[in-house]
């Protein structure tokens, strides 16, 4: 399994994730038109232009699905249960078509589940970073992983 067990994790290790995504027009429009966000800044360019970005940016919720996701062969591929929550999003800079993402993951806590003995709470510090050495996404993620099977 490439991901984690709960007992794997360390608070302090810091995951830098090999895998990049370079951000496109199609993965902008695609997935504004399919969770039907009607929001010119992603969809009309013309509109876009005349903005203080001068162009369309990404959706903001594609960027912190794909950060995330960039993280699971690394983290929690096969080995975690669910995600519990994300919380203090931030999206400093925004995310045109053609960037190129990298993120790099830090463990902030572990704790044992109350109520699942087979496994724990790991959270999360994500952050996404462009080509220029901008950070455009940050978050914190609540995951509930599986502890390792008894053999």
């Amino acid at each position: 399994m490439a991901g984690l067990y709960f007992e794997e994790f360390a608070v302090g290790r810091v995951f830098e994730h090999p895998w990049t995504r370079t951000v496109t027009e199609m993965d902008n429009v695609l997935y504004s038109s399919l969770t039907m966000n009607v929001q010119p800044l992603h969809i009309d360019e013309e509109f876009a232009s005349k903005t203080e970005f001068g162009q369309r940016i990404v959706n903001s919720l594609f960027t912190l699905g794909l950060m995330i996701g960039i993280t699971v062969n690394d983290t929690t591929l096969g080995t975690t249960v669910a995600n519990l929550g994300m919380t203090d999003v931030r999206f400093p800079k925004p995310v045109f078509h053609g960037d190129t993402l990298h993120v790099r993951t830090k463990v902030l806590s572990l704790r044992e589940s109350k109520s699942r003995p087979n496994a724990g709470i790991v959270e999360f510090a994500h952050t996404a970073i462009n080509q220029r050495g901008e950070i455009v996404a940050e978050c914190t993620r609540q995951a509930l992983m599986h502890k390792k099977p008894k053999a």
